[in-house]
């Protein structure tokens, strides 16, 4: 436990933060598993890529929030895309 009045308010901030990144992280845990799972299940690829979008706008404000680092977040996004297009290819 903190003793120092500034220390105490840091701690605060840090819980905040740490709860707010958690959150971030696992709704783009989630909603890339949406995009793995419509692929699966052989959804429409006009559903999945609404999906991917989804997963790309939540990336790119974790990327603008430092809960990713930026390259990770264009890797998961690219090997994602990569899976949809493949899809509609195939699709097609």
């Amino acid at each position: 436990m903190p003793n120092i009045k500034s220390a105490k308010k840091r701690e605060k901030q840090t819980i905040k933060r740490r709860q707010k990144n958690l959150n971030r992280t696992s709704a783009i845990k989630t909603a890339t598993r949406k995009v793995i799972d419509a692929l699966a299940s052989g959804q429409s690829v006009e559903e999945t890529k609404k999906l991917l979008r989804d997963v790309e706008a939540k990336l790119a404000r974790a990327k603008s929030k430092r809960v990713f680092h930026a390259n990770t977040a264009a890797r998961k996004i690219g090997r994602l895309a990569k899976k949809v297009a493949a899809a509609e290819r195939a699709q097609k």
